[in-house]
């Protein structure tokens, strides 16, 4: 049966997709607003969180793609009507990347005073970093594990199931959160910045058991590993890589910032720690759209299905654009409130408002280069999405970078190359997009 494209099965798609992506960096932003609201020593923790949450993502980020190369071809197996062929592919997927992440877990956690030394962290704020950055990263391999479900759920066209685990890790963290930072009178001392670690691990660790349960009796998806090698792993692995690199290219931009903002002083990097968890939510919230262009850009490529491909990037790029002007309108009216869930050192929330409208106003290009980021990913384009940002990461955002530094920008200069990243994430994108499917369309 071909794939439907209307208001009502895009959103079917969309709109638990965004509810599962805003839960991820929902992790991250509770953490950023109870640490940044504790007794004692409260900016030191922000600042350690910020530091830390930059790192942790970027290891996500890198070895987490495996999620997005298994929807992709999941789902263009789908639309092919061959779904079969692929039965025996995650499970063998699933053990190779579980299996890099314990040994990247294995090697940073005997160097992690010089890698958060790299970044510039020192004193009280390095010592907090690395207590944190202890017990959190446990949870590396349950994530990926639980992106790599969720990437054969998408590939299977179902956003539901994905959006439950969310919601019980987002809220079970929130009440650990303020259960282990703050304590309870009588139950539980409080633990301050390693409470919030210790939340974020529990509910990460409850996401990966509901995972493995929602899949083994909601599929017919076995993670028993079965031989001979799928010869598709080899496709997977390829574009995998692919995606690995453009995820160290991302994340040098991340680190870069973070490295840049923690140079500034400690006021700094509390203001940027908010306004990067910011950046990623309104990211993730917009992403529900370009979650359902992965997902049905795959089928509909699987079905041969140009026009609809074409009808599908048009109707996603219109509703995820009234999205990102609604993020916009609620960024601009509660410009102050804002600031203050996260923290109430006047000195970071000075610092934080001085660029904050920078975020806001980019919010309609970012969502142009998230979208289409999620329809080439369905399409297995990850070679493009490699070389793009790539480009985007060293002939813009480094560049812009340090020439804002030499003009001692400070903040601004950090926040004005994201912008010129993500212009040339975007442009390039929709740019490749014409040039590709226009004759296909219209000769279709």
């Amino acid at each position: 049966m071909k794939a439907e494209i209307n208001f009502k099965s895009i959103n079917k798609l969309a709109i638990p997709a965004t509810i599962a992506g805003i839960a991820e960096p929902l992790l991250s932003i509770t953490d950023t607003a109870i640490v940044g609201n504790i007794p004692v020593d409260g900016l030191e923790s922000l600042a350690a969180a910020g530091i830390v949450g930059s790192f942790l993502s970027m290891l996500i980020w890198i070895l987490g793609q495996t999620r997005s190369a298994i929807s992709a071809i999941i789902s263009q197996y789908l639309g092919a009507g061959r779904i079969e062929e692929v039965k025996t592919l995650p499970a063998q997927a699933i053990f190779l990347n579980i299996g890099l992440s314990i040994v990247v877990l294995l090697s940073t956690i005997f160097i992690v005073r010089d890698i958060f030394e790299l970044l510039n962290a020192t004193g009280k704020i390095l010592e907090y970093c690395i207590s944190y950055y202890s017990i959190r990263v446990w949870g590396f391999p349950l994530t990926l594990f639980v992106f790599a479900v969720m990437g054969i759920f998408r590939g299977l066209q179902n956003t539901y199931y994905p959006m439950l685990i969310a919601i019980v890790g987002a809220v079970l963290n929130v009440g650990l959160d303020f259960a282990f930072v703050y304590g309870i009178e009588g139950i539980i001392e409080p633990m301050y910045l390693e409470g919030a670690a210790w939340a974020s691990l529990l509910a990460q660790g409850i996401m990966a058991v509901m995972a493995f349960i929602l899949l083994v009796t909601k599929t017919d998806i076995s993670l028993k590993l079965k031989l001979p090698i799928h010869d598709e792993l080899g496709r997977l692995v390829v574009m995998s890589l692919n995606l690995f690199v453009r995820a160290l290219a991302l994340n040098t931009a991340l680190i870069l910032a973070v490295r840049e903002a923690t140079q500034l002083g400690p006021k700094f990097i509390g203001a940027h720690t908010i306004a990067i968890n910011i950046w990623l939510f309104s990211a993730f919230f917009i992403d529900g759209y370009a979650a359902a262009g992965n997902i049905m850009g795959g089928r509909l490529l699987g079905e041969k299905n140009y026009k609809g491909l074409w009808q599908l990037a048009k109707k996603i790029m219109l509703y995820g654009l009234l999205v990102s002007v609604m993020l916009m309108v609620a960024g601009f009216l509660f410009y102050k409130p804002i600031g203050l869930i996260f923290s109430k050192e006047t000195v970071v929330l000075n610092a934080f408002y001085a660029i904050f409208f920078i975020i806001i106003l980019g919010l309609p290009m970012n969502t142009i280069a998230f979208i289409f980021d999620g329809i080439f990913k369905g399409m297995g384009e990850m070679k493009y999405l490699r070389n793009t940002l790539l480009a985007a990461t060293f002939l813009g955002f480094v560049p812009v970078l340090f020439i804002g530094k030499y003009m001692n920008l400070g903040l601004y200069g950090i926040w004005i190359a994201f912008t010129v990243w993500m212009v040339i994430r975007g442009g390039a994108l929709v740019v490749k997009f014409i040039r590709k499917f226009r004759p296909l369309v219209q000769n279709d």
